[in-house]
C-alpha cells in the first residue's frame, strides 16, 4: 500500500521538501543535463552561448585545483537552513579550532550522497562559521564532476575542490592559515556499502591523507556523522552479487560509483529518491597535532594512521549512546 502525505502538512515542511528536492535533482541529473544543453545549443542559433562559456571554462579550468571560489552570500542563503531542518542536521563542536592553523579532516561515513558533508561544510546551514570563527572550509570531491559545464561553477562557489594533491598543496600551503580541507576518506567504494544501521568504514588502507597531513603539518580532525547511512536504503549488493560486480567494474572504468538507492517520494512516503526525515548529528572531534614532515617515512605514516583510527573509534564510542546506537555496536574498518 502506498502511504500518501497528508494534506495538512505545514508550509514550512513543504518548503524544506522543495529545497531538498532541488538538491537531489542537481546531484542526480544536473551534470548530465548541463552536458546535453551545452552540446545542444551548438546546433541552434544560440550557439554563441556555448562558445562563450567554453572560453570561460578554458580560462577558469584550473580553479578546482586552486582553492575554489567562495561566494559567502550564496553560502548564507536561507534555503540551506531549510535543507538542514528537513532531516534535521546538527553540528556538534567538541573543541576549538585555532584560526592561525590549517586543518585536514577525514569525514566519515560517505553515505549514499554525502549530503551532510555538503550542508555542514559548503553552506552556512548548520552554523559552521559561528561555531568555528576564522575557519574557511573546503570539501574535496571527484575530479570528474568538474568536467560538467555550468555544474562545475555551481559546486566551485560552494567551496568544493578537486580530489587531488595539487588542491591539498594549494589550500594548506599557499592560502595562508585558517583553512579546513575535508576529505570523505571512504570515497565511492564506501558508498556501495552504506547501509542503514551499518558502520563499516573504508579506512584500513586509506593512508594518503595521513601522508599529506604530515607533509604540510596540518592538524588532523576526525569528523563523524551519526545517522548518515540511515537517510536512504540501498538495493542488496553484497560482494559476489551480479549488481556489485557491475558497480565495481563501473568504478574501475569511470572512477565513480553508482549505488542503487531509494527513499521516500515528494507526495508519498513509500518510495522515491527523496531522503528520509532522519536526524543526523555531525561531531567534530578535537584536532590531532601533526609535526610537519616534508618527507615522511612509511613508519611515520602508519603510526599516525593508527592514532587517527583510535581517535575516530573514541569519538564513536563517546557519542553513540546519545544517538540511539546500541552499546554493542562498534566501528568496523576494512
Amino acid at each position: 500500500m502506498v502511504e500518501f502525505t497528508p494534506l495538512c502538512v505545514p508550509w514550512e515542511r513543504r518548503l524544506q521538501t522543495l529545497v531538498v528536492l532541488q538538491w537531489v535533482g542537481c546531484w542526480v541529473s544536473m551534470a548530465l543535463l548541463c552536458h546535453v544543453v551545452f552540446i545542444g545549443l551548438l546546433f541552434t542559433r544560440f550557439w554563441i552561448i556555448s562558445i562563450l562559456y567554453a572560453v570561460w571554462w578554458y580560462l577558469d579550468r584550473a580553479k578546482p585545483w586552486q582553492g575554489s571560489r567562495h561566494i559567502d552570500v550564496l553560502r548564507r542563503w536561507a534555503v540551506w537552513k531549510h535543507m538542514k531542518d528537513y532531516f534535521p542536521i546538527s553540528l556538534v563542536k567538541t573543541a576549538e579550532l585555532d584560526p592561525s592553523r590549517n586543518y585536514l579532516t577525514g569525514y566519515h561515513p560517505h553515505g549514499i550522497a554525502a549530503v551532510r558533508a555538503f550542508t555542514n561544510l559548503c553552506t552556512d546551514g548548520t552554523g559552521f562559521p559561528s561555531l568555528f570563527p576564522g575557519i574557511c572550509s573546503h570539501l574535496m570531491m571527484l575530479n570528474l564532476w568538474f568536467w560538467a559545464p555550468v555544474f562545475r561553477d555551481y559546486i566551485i562557489i560552494g567551496g568544493m575542490v578537486a580530489a587531488d594533491k595539487e588542491s591539498v598543496s594549494h589550500i594548506l600551503s599557499r592560502e595562508g592559515v585558517g583553512n579546513l580541507l575535508a576529505i570523505i576518506v571512504g570515497g565511492v567504494q564506501e558508498a556501495l556499502d552504506a547501509r542503514s544501521g551499518g558502520y563499516k568504514l573504508e579506512l584500513l588502507n586509506r593512508k594518503g591523507f595521513i601522508r599529506l597531513a604530515l607533509m604540510h603539518g596540518a592538524a588532523l580532525v576526525p569528523i563523524f556523522s551519526f545517522g548518515e547511512n540511515d537517510i536512504y536504503e540501498q538495493v542488496e549488493n553484497s560482494p559476489g552479487t551480479w549488481l556489485r560486480w557491475f558497480q565495481d567494474g563501473l568504478q574501475k572504468v569511470t572512477g565513480g560509483s553508482m549505488p542503487l538507492f531509494y527513499g521516500r517520494g515528494v507526495f508519498q512516503y513509500s518510495f522515491g529518491l527523496m531522503p528520509y526525515h532522519w536526524p543526523v548529528t555531525t561531531v567534530v572531534e578535537k584536532p590531532i597535532e601533526v609535526q610537519k614532515t616534508p618527507h615522511p617515512s612509511q613508519e611515520e605514516v602508519d603510526r599516525l594512521h593508527q592514532r587517527y583510527m583510535k581517535e575516530l573509534e573514541n569519538l564513536f564510542e563517546a557519542h553513540k549512546l546519545k544517538y540511539n546506537i546500541p552499546r554493542d555496536q562498534h566501528l568496523e574498518f576494512y
